[in-house]
């Protein structure tokens, strides 16, 4: 089935022009805006109604696909089976060696009482035989019924796809949702799994940070308890939060970015070792991306499991959590999990 939606993404891929189209979780309409122009936008003021797309990087401006600069569209997708071959054995460059220094450096910081929690990260290359990524994202619509699933391109910036389980917020007036979510096993058959304490503790830290942050921005704020979700082959832990404001949504969007789940506690110390040493630069990886002021909502997600593709090259972004209990060779193993979540969509 060729729908226009891919249709008009190609023709926006060989005309060099922006445009995102995207799936929400459990849906079955892709949206996309289609920009008219080349001209980058950006407002680090969240005025502007349309898509954004934010750098983890919080001192650097979101990118906009500006509603009323762009053609908006919207179909339905309902394909459910991914048809092409999955393989995992592909040519990636990665070190071990190094992330699992960066792991012990940060399990020292914690020790060292410097940090509570850190999350660190790494970027894994992958050199494509063919760079499709129209058929990439149609894997991603096909995998990942769940998750908020998108493509993203703009000439100035790059091309980006991925399939986020995390909402960082949805608002509609003044009434909010956000979820704090943190821990990962890989799934066995089994929804119901025994989380460890250190999985445990290391949510209900971010879960009592964003209730401490949001308190003062609301009138009321609710949390549930903790669940567990499944995300493509991986689980986690997640717990609703949820209440209404008394601040403007730029301000709780300000608040909440970089989250503990993406970042760590404190977030100005544990930010600062991530730019101190990690050995590159996030990018979009960790920031976030949706719909912003878009029909009186706002809708915005975490931009995890993710990957920028770069000429035959995909860049793949994955990462964990370290706390007190952390032990780097399990720390390594969770981002191999996730790095095979996304990469099996090439």
């Amino acid at each position: 089935m060729t729908l226009t939606v891919f249709k008009n993404i190609e023709s926006s891929l060989n005309d060099n022009l922006p445009f995102v189209c995207y799936r929400k979780p459990n849906e079955n309409n892709i949206s996309c805006f289609f920009q008219h122009d080349d001209i980058l936008h950006s407002d680090k003021n969240l005025n502007t109604s349309g898509f954004i797309f934010a750098p983890f990087d919080d001192n650097e401006a979101p990118v906009i696909i500006p509603k009323e600069n762009s053609r908006f569209i919207q179909e339905i997708y309902s394909e459910t089976k991914n048809k092409n071959n999955i393989n995992l054995n592909l040519n990636s460059l990665t070190s071990k060696e190094k992330h699992i220094k960066l792991i012990k450096k940060g399990i020292e910081a914690i020790h060292n009482k410097k940090l509570e929690k850190v999350v660190l990260t790494r970027k894994e290359v992958v050199h494509l035989k063919e760079n499709k990524p129209i058929e990439f994202f149609k894997n991603l619509l096909c995998s990942y019924e769940n998750a908020f699933v998108y493509i993203w391109f703009h000439p100035k910036i790059g091309l980006w796809l991925g399939a986020t389980p995390e909402t960082l917020v949805k608002t509609k007036n003044k009434n909010f949702e956000t979820m704090s979510l943190a821990g990962t096993l890989a799934f066995q058959g089994n929804t119901s799994p025994n989380w460890t304490i250190k999985e445990i503790e290391e949510q209900q830290l971010v879960t009592d940070y964003i209730i401490k942050k949001l308190s003062p921005l609301c009138k009321v704020i609710k949390s549930g308890k903790a669940e567990t979700v499944k995300a493509g082959k991986l689980l986690h832990l997640k717990t609703k939060i949820n209440g209404t404001l008394a601040a403007p949504i730029s301000k709780l969007i300000k608040t909440l970015h970089p989250t503990p789940a993406v970042c760590g506690l404190p977030k100005d110390i544990s930010r600062k070792f991530i730019q101190e040493n990690e050995s590159y630069k996030r990018t979009f990886y960790t920031g976030y991306l949706g719909e912003l002021d878009l029909f009186n909502k706002t809708e915005l997600y975490v931009n995890l499991r993710c990957m920028e593709i770069k000429d035959s090259k995909a860049l793949i972004y994955v990462g964990g959590g370290i706390t007190k209990d952390s032990l780097s060779e399990d720390e390594w193993i969770e981002t191999i999990e996730k790095s095979k979540t996304i990469k099996k969509i090439l």
